[in-house]
């Protein structure tokens, strides 16, 4: 069977937000020192502490939202330690996270650079397990007050003489678990006074994020939308996909064969969380003000032998990226709920974007995958019928996932995932509503000769995009072929521009 996709390109279902394409930087392992931060005396090259090679590499990718400082980290962290000369700064356990001492030298200014220095969004993570509303209160005043106040003054005393722009603010994280094992009645009360403190300074308009439900837990959105829905502006989601169990999860490479469809039917069921938890929310919110948040997504998987089980380091492979690609694409479909989204995490913890060991650095195919995607950001989501053949036995998987969009220069972007690791996708489109006679077709894909084909730090290009180009063009309609295990993108224009 050939796959078969129509695109309407003249018929739109909403727009794409920029922010489905954030990331997560937690107090974890590996992800923000060394990952992200050495230190100005580092011989890594640095910018104010912060590594260049990532820097470089995030920039390309076009971040446009980073969250921070956690995670669990956040309902133990205590900002106030973290400002100040770093030489005073408190030492901490992170308990959470491998036991190991936390020296606060990476803090709110830093982190306020780094979102600089990327261009993005900060979207910070207040303390709600173990914090108190007069600390929560004094955070947002410390960081965006521009007036006289004991925060603004110790603020400009530490070298910042003007507020920062700070935009996004979660109170609490997974308060149902890690967060302080709270029941959802618990939590809406506490979300409700906590937020009331959650101030905006000036012209500094703070969107307030209430910590949503794990994976399927329906009754804690019910009750958080009933009894808190009018003081949030948006309410999160977590979903891991994890081929095993917790205790036994799977390995990041050398697994299974059977492991590769159960992997990417897992990530798929990130699509049926989305609907029923919005159908929830429609109840409350029918006109979607309110947004859902997708804080953390991502494969889990057991960490890489020989490394500190609290630091979750793990390999990163096609199938990571074929993950990605579908998951990006669920986010799509959804884009009138989901405003949001941050991959967990941004270097070296879980589905990182980016490895580093020591002073080398390389990208991941999850990386690339969010490099390619960058095309639909901010682009308008077109209307799209599929007929695609299925793979598989009994739980049978779509051979190809699929999403286009117009982005605002008129260009029509189409990605693509060959779900199937054995066999080539067949495909043909045909672009319906399209102003010109001919099409131009151009396109870059990801794909690998192993399922568990992954960059390493002496082969950092093994899998790499190439330029696509294994396709015919026929006035409106393209036919295409793609290797198993692959993704995508082609850019669509009409002939002669």
């Amino acid at each position: 069977m050939t796959n078969r996709i129509v695109i309407h390109a003249d018929r739109t279902k909403g727009t794409i937000d920029r922010n489905i394409y954030g990331h997560f930087s937690e107090h974890l392992g590996r992800c923000v020192y060394e990952g992200l931060w050495v230190g100005e005396d580092s011989p890594i090259p640095n910018t104010e502490g912060i590594r260049n090679d990532v820097l470089q590499a995030l920039r390309k990718m076009k971040i446009p939202v980073l969250r921070w400082p956690g995670g669990c980290f956040a309902d133990e962290y205590h900002w106030k330690d973290g400002v100040g000369p770093r030489e005073g700064r408190k030492r901490m356990v992170n308990t959470h996270w491998g036991g190991v001492v936390e020296n606060n030298h990476f803090g709110t200014h830093e982190f306020m650079k780094l979102c600089e220095l990327l261009e993005c969004e900060p979207y910070i993570n207040g303390n709600v397990g173990s914090g108190t509303v007069q600390e929560m209160s004094e955070w947002v005043e410390y960081m965006t007050f521009d007036g006289v106040s004991p925060m603004a003054e110790w603020r400009k005393a530490n070298g910042r003489e003007q507020p920062w722009k700070v935009k996004y603010f979660g109170v609490g994280n997974e308060n149902w678990g890690c967060g302080g094992n709270m029941r959802p009645e618990y939590y809406a009360d506490l979300y409700r006074q906590f937020q009331t403190y959650v101030r905006s300074y000036g012209d500094n308009r703070i969107h307030k994020i209430a910590c949503g439900p794990s994976e399927g837990d329906y009754y804690w959105m019910e009750t958080l939308m009933k009894q808190a829905h009018r003081w949030m502006d948006s309410i999160t989601l977590h979903y891991y996909t994890v081929p095993g169990v917790w205790s036994h999860k799977g390995a990041a490479t050398g697994f299974p064969e059977s492991e590769w469809a159960i992997t990417l039917r897992k990530a798929m069921h990130m699509e049926e969380l989305i609907s029923r938890h919005s159908a929830i929310m429609d109840q409350y919110d029918p006109d979607k003000r309110i947004g859902l948040i997708v804080d953390e997504w991502g494969t889990w998987y057991d960490v890489e032998p020989g490394t500190n089980p609290g630091f979750l380091y793990q390999q990163n492979t096609i199938r990571d990226a074929l993950v990605a690609g579908i998951t990006l694409h669920i986010f799509h479909r959804h884009c009138d709920r989901v405003r949001m989204a941050n991959i967990a995490q941004l270097v070296n913890v879980l589905q990182a974007v980016v490895l580093t060991e020591g002073e080398r650095m390389l990208l991941t195919p999850t990386y690339h995958v969010f490099d390619l995607f960058q095309v639909h950001q901010d682009a308008e989501l077109l209307d799209m019928h599929e007929s695609v053949r299925t793979i598989g036995g009994e739980d049978a998987l779509p051979q190809i996932s699929a999403s286009a969009s117009r982005d605002a220069e008129g260009r029509i972007h189409l990605s693509l995932c060959n779900l199937d690791h054995r066999s080539n996708a067949s495909l043909e489109v045909e672009l319906r509503g399209w102003a010109g006679a001919e099409v131009n077709v151009s396109g870059s894909i990801l794909s690998s000769d192993a399922t568990d084909g992954h960059n390493t730090f002496d082969r950092p290009d093994r899998v790499a995009p190439v330029a696509y180009t294994d396709f015919a063009v026929s006035g409106s309609q393209l036919r295409a072929n793609l290797p198993p295990m692959s993704v995508a993108v082609l850019e669509l224009t009409a002939a002669g521009r």
